[in-house]
């Protein structure tokens, strides 16, 4: 009964005092950013691999990276820890490891799942390792993408990513996906919808 008359009380009192602001007062702190800035800022690699930074690597050079950096989580297999599955395993698994949501399995691994290369080396990128994320240089992401996509059997294993040729990686479920005729300023062709 307390609440009602209280939230009734301050009802009243903004009404009776005038229209809320609609929006919050400024208080002077931070600036807008400029174009450079924001572009700075800006991690985004597109699907043609425009935007990818220099570097490269190769799956020999990942797979050390992958052992000091990635097997703690994710299996020294690139299978069989806490988190998702990165590398399909040769022969089935027995028991379906503890996993965490998004649960990846065998047959849903980034690899064989992602439509183009440049979206492995994204996220990679920009969410690895765990607690660490963006914290790797441009040559780890390319040997650890070129890894990952030699142990799927993608790639072969002396190949060299780099920002020419991560791009032209035929990845096995390019024909899978389509991407929406969409361009900045655009409306989304998906909104979210409750």
């Amino acid at each position: 009964m307390r609440f009602r008359v209280a939230v009734t009380a301050m009802i009243l009192c903004l009404c009776c005092c005038g229209v809320a602001p609609a929006q919050s007062p400024t208080y002077g702190v931070g600036k807008t950013p400029t174009p450079a800035e924001i572009r700075a800022e800006d991690i985004t690699i597109s699907p043609d691999g425009k935007n990818l930074p220099p570097g490269k690597g190769t799956a020999k050079e990942g797979a050390a990276i992958f052992a000091q950096k990635c097997a703690a989580c994710h299996g020294e297999n690139g299978y069989g820890g806490p988190a998702p599955i990165l590398i399909k395993p040769e022969t089935p698994l027995k028991s379906s490891p503890p996993c965490l949501a998004p649960c990846i399995g065998p047959g849903n691994v980034m690899a064989l799942h992602a439509p183009y290369a440049t979206v492995m080396w994204d996220y990679i990128n920009r969410a690895m390792p765990f607690r660490q994320e963006g914290s790797l240089k441009p040559d780890e992401v390319y040997a650890l993408t070129a890894f990952l996509l030699y142990k799927n059997g993608v790639i072969k294993e002396d190949e060299v990513l780099d920002q020419t040729t991560l791009p032209e990686v035929k990845m096995p479920n390019r024909d899978g996906y389509a991407i929406p005729d969409w361009k900045p300023g655009m409306p989304r062709p998906f909104p979210n919808e409750h």
